[in-house]
């Protein structure tokens, strides 16, 4: 970007770098103060500060050397409710389920040990996010060794409920925290990007399942609904998650502000710096705490090639690239950075939580009370859980991920199966 001088008050051009071919468009904003009532002599004052040599300072980011643990006191008084709550910036052992679970086991450790009370892990942590991949798929085709590999991931996804959400329960209970994991879920042979949350006590409260997988996401993932769009009020905040890009998706943000959301929790796989933007944007728009969490990643927490490959990136990659630089981070009402971000290395970073701030943000604004317009903007969330298959005979039911027919249904005579509905039709098999 060139800083240009330029015969107008605080006037910055930006060359955008387009090339001589590209439709480009030389913009300008004026920054300056009105000369009140007094229209001739705003005027004048114009002429003099075009006489007038401006300068800009650039002010780095600072820099942090601190240790692993970057834990921020608030200076919040006594009586104050404060939360501490700690984002994990850590890589999955990739196809490694069990081993992926004994690494959050110490990372959880580790965060309770500095009196952590609520502890986020990043998207897909335990399954893992499948960066760089396309799973063999184009138009049209799907290669043989994008199906194994599609494969090989569903069996690194996780059941819900099943054994390993039990393990989470259990590690929540045994370190007294409130746990938001995410996890790849598997639903039969579909599966899905969620995020499980665990209480203090070693109770599992519920999940939610990203409800827009982006771009290439959308062959692997399935799309969640909208009964697993949940706010928890817990005695540590009311709880909420969005992952990745949905976090983009204004009306999904506004359900979550409705349903009182307080502790905005982001788990994401997006490290560039423009995340940091839209996460301070959330803090402020909502008058929540956001806590975002990414994966810290190098080439080799993946699997070595051919076994998996970076498509189009594979050959400029050493083992110790980074592919994943991580920026999680933990935001206040009011747009501070409380801690983060961090793009040096596998991280927990933690933050000490002042709630009454939620109030004093809310007073500025607050997007579905004094600041909405109801009589001319409204949201409405079709908030019923959706299945593809209803059979309205209690031993042919499906339930959440339970797919399989009961023993005496499947020993029914075919014929006497009946009122299969398919969108408005009612068909008799």
């Amino acid at each position: 970007m060139a800083l240009v001088p330029s015969n107008g008050p605080l006037i910055a051009e930006v060359d955008m770098g387009a090339d001589s071919s590209a439709p480009t468009v030389r913009a300008t904003v004026v920054q300056a103060s009105t000369v009140f009532y007094e229209t001739p002599a705003t005027l004048a004052d114009q002429r003099r500060e075009r006489e007038r040599e401006r300068s800009m300072a650039l002010v780095p980011a600072l820099a942090s050397d601190g240790p692993l643990i970057a834990e921020v006191d608030m200076g919040a008084d006594s009586s104050a409710p404060t939360v501490r709550a700690t984002v994990v910036q850590a890589s999955t052992v990739f196809y490694d389920t069990p081993a992926t679970l004994d690494k959050a086991e110490r990372l959880l450790a580790e965060a309770a040990s500095y009196g952590s009370q609520l502890v986020v892990f990043p998207e897909a942590f335990v399954g893992g996010y499948p960066r760089g991949s396309y799973f063999g798929a184009t138009i049209g085709n799907r290669t043989p060794k994008g199906k194994e590999e599609f494969r090989k991931y569903h069996a690194a996804a996780i059941d819900v409920p099943g054994p390993e959400v039990d393990r989470l329960a259990a590690m929540a209970g045994k370190y007294k925290v409130y746990l938001v994991m995410g996890v790849i879920e598997r639903d039969g042979y579909t599966l899905y990007c969620t995020v499980l949350f665990f209480d203090s006590q070693g109770c599992f409260l519920g999940k939610h399942r990203k409800v827009m997988p982006t771009a290439l996401e959308r062959i692997i993932w399935g799309f969640g609904d909208g009964s697993t769009v949940p706010v928890f009020d817990t005695p540590v905040g009311k709880i909420g998650a969005a992952i990745c890009w949905e976090n983009r998706m204004p009306l999904l943000r506004t359900a979550m502000y409705a349903k009182g959301i307080e502790i905005y929790c982001a788990p994401t796989a997006d490290a560039r710096d423009v995340w940091q933007a839209s996460m301070t944007h959330i803090a402020l728009e909502g008058g929540c705490f956001v806590l975002s969490a990414n994966q810290f990643c190098r080439r080799k927490d993946y699997p070595p090639p051919p076994e998996y490959v970076f498509q189009g990136t594979e050959e400029n990659l050493t083992p110790d690239s980074v592919v994943c630089a991580g920026g999680s981070v933990i935001i206040s009402p009011s747009g501070t950075v409380l801690a983060g971000p961090n793009y040096e290395g596998e991280a927990l970073i933690s933050a000490d939580l002042d709630l009454h701030e939620i109030a004093r943000a809310k007073f500025d604004f607050d997007v579905v009370g004094h600041y909405s317009r109801s009589e001319l903007f409204n949201l409405t969330v079709m908030d019923e859980p959706t299945c593809p298959v209803t059979f309205t005979s209690t031993s042919g039911s499906i339930k959440g991920s339970e797919r399989s027919f009961s023993n005496s249904l499947l020993k029914t005579n075919k014929a006497q199966i009946t009122n299969l509905c398919v969108g408005d039709a009612r068909t008799s098999l």
